[in-house]
C-alpha cells in the first residue's frame, strides 16, 4: 500500500519526468475549440461540486479541460472511483479547497472505472491518486487520503512555484481582491504528529495523537488519524503472502488479522471486512474481542456513510448477537 503522503510512486515519477505521453489523451478528445481559457470553469464541461473551478473530466474533455487549462492556472487532476473508500475522504477536501481558491487553480475529478485511458497513460497503481498539470504537463503528485494541512500545503506550494510560469494565477488573485492567502495557525501538535507520519516514524505520530486524544476525548480528527496511521504502519509491513497462510488456518487469529490488512491495501475492501467478520462468528473471548475491535478500527478509515461499512456493521452485530 503507498503511504499517504506526497511521496510519488515509481509511476508517478515516471509520469513527472515526462515519461508520460499526454498526446495520446489529445487525439481522443472530442472537442474542437473552446473559448479562451481565462474563463471560469462552470463555463465549460460539467460541473462536479457546483463551483466553477470544479470540473467532471473524460478522456473526451482531457485537452479542452486539463491541458489547454493548464497553461494558464494548475488544474489538480482527482483520479478516484465510487468504490474507492479513501477517495471519499479525499475528494470532499479537494472540493472545499477549490471552491475557496477562487480560480487560482482547477480540480479536474475524472472517474477511472469510465474513463480508463486516463489511468493507464499516468500508469496509475492505486487510487486515489492525484496529479498536478501545469503548462499541459504533470509537475507533481502524490497517492493516498492525506490529512487536509498537508494537501494545503502541498497546493500552496504548488502555487507559489508557478505564479511566474502561469498568468491565470496571478489574475485569479487580483480578480478576488486580496494578496494569496496566508497560511491559517495550524495547531502544532497536529503538525508534530503529521511530521512524524511523513518521515515514517508512525510510534511518535500515534503517541502524538494519543496524546491529543486523551486531552480531548472527541477529537474525531485526532480519531481519525490516529486510525490512519496504525493502519498505514501495518499496511506497509503487510504480506500479500499472509491471505493464503490465514487461509490454510481459519482458527489462528492472527493471521485473520494480519490478511485483513494486506485485503485492505489491496483495496479489497468487503473481503477484509468478511475476514473479519467470520473470525468474529467463529471466535470466542479474548479472541473475538481482538478482531471485533480491528475490524472497528478499521471502519474508522472510511466515511460514516460508506455502503460498505454499513453492510459489515450489519453482518457484525448479526456475528455478536
Amino acid at each position: 500500500m503507498t503511504r499517504s503522503n506526497p511521496r510519488q510512486s515509481a509511476a508517478l515519477s515516471a509520469a513527472l519526468a515526462g515519461a508520460v505521453d499526454l498526446s495520446a489523451l489529445k487525439a481522443r478528445s472530442e472537442a474542437a475549440s473552446r473559448p479562451s481559457t481565462s474563463q471560469p470553469s462552470g463555463q465549460h464541461g460539467g460541473n462536479a461540486g457546483g463551483s466553477p473551478w470544479i470540473i467532471d473530466v473524460t478522456e473526451g474533455t482531457f485537452q479542452e479541460e486539463v491541458l489547454e487549462r493548464s497553461l494558464e492556472v494548475p488544474v489538480i487532476v482527482d483520479l478516484w472511483a465510487t468504490w474507492c473508500g479513501p477517495c471519499k475522504q479525499l475528494s470532499p477536501v479537494l472540493e472545499r479547497l477549490a471552491s475557496a481558491a477562487g480560480g487560482t487553480w482547477i480540480l479536474a475529478k475524472i472517474d477511472v472505472d469510465a474513463n480508463p485511458r486516463i489511468a493507464q497513460v499516468f500508469g496509475v497503481q492505486s487510487i486515489p491518486t492525484v496529479v498536478a498539470i501545469a503548462g499541459g504537463q504533470p509537475v507533481d503528485a502524490f497517492a493516498g487520503a492525506l490529512p487536509e494541512p498537508e494537501i494545503r500545503k502541498w497546493i500552496d506550494s504548488l502555487i507559489d512555484a508557478l505564479r511566474d510560469q502561469l498568468p491565470g494565477i496571478a489574475a485569479a488573485e487580483r480578480a478576488g481582491g486580496a494578496e494569496p492567502e496566508a497560511e491559517p495557525v495550524e495547531d502544532p501538535r497536529f503538525v508534530a504528529a503529521e511530521e512524524a507520519f511523513e518521515r515514517g516514524d508512525f510510534a511518535a505520530a500515534e503517541a502524538a495523537y494519543q496524546q491529543i486524544l486523551d486531552a480531548e476525548p472527541g477529537n474525531e480528527e485526532a480519531k481519525a488519524a490516529l486510525a490512519q496511521v496504525r493502519f498505514t504502519a501495518r499496511a506497509e509491513a503487510a504480506d500479500p503472502a499472509s491471505i493464503a497462510v490465514a487461509d490454510a488456518a481459519p482458527d489462528d487469529v492472527g493471521a485473520q488479522l494480519a490478511a485483513a490488512d494486506a485485503e485492505l491495501a489491496q483495496q479489497r475492501v468487503e473481503q477484509a471486512f468478511d475476514r473479519l467478520v467470520e473470525t468474529v462468528r467463529r471466535s470466542a473471548g479474548e479472541d473475538r474481542n481482538k478482531a471485533r475491535e480491528h475490524l472497528v478500527e478499521l471502519f474508522g478509515l472510511f466515511p460514516a456513510d460508506d455502503e460498505r461499512v454499513a453492510a459489515a456493521r450489519r453482518n457484525l452485530a448479526s456475528a455478536l448477537f
